[in-house]
């Protein structure tokens, strides 16, 4: 099993920039990638971007540019650095684990709040 605790959110201003981290303990070998999604009040919860093991990473389309997702594999910690923010990125950002075996993990959540 894989603990996530997520910290750096807050609230911005537009075209301001924030840094999420995602701090991994437990089974942290058996990861085998690691994400951010969110979910904005009344809407489902999306993929923003995945990094795998291996260093291979993906975007959500509306993020690509934006923002950049990383690991530091000696501290086991995912980061999530998000430039140019913008009011539609408003939402709770999450961080999920993956583990080789399939089994999944989520952290609590941190709020992103993007003023115009």
């Amino acid at each position: 099993q894989v603990q996530l605790v997520e910290s750096g959110g807050g609230l911005v201003q537009a075209g301001g920039s924030l840094r999420l981290s995602c701090a991994a303990s437990g089974s942290i070998f058996s990861i085998n990638a690691m994400g951010w999604y969110r979910q904005a009040p009344g809407k489902q919860r999306e993929l923003v971007a995945t990094i795998t093991k291996g260093g291979i990473t993906n975007y959500n389309d509306s993020v690509k540019g934006r923002f950049t997702i990383s690991r530091d594999n000696a501290k086991n910690t995912v980061y999530l650095q998000m430039n140019s923010l913008k009011p539609e990125d408003t939402a709770v950002y999450y961080c999920k684990s993956i583990l080789v075996n399939g089994l999944t993990s989520w952290g609590q959540g941190t709020q992103v709040t993007v003023s115009s």
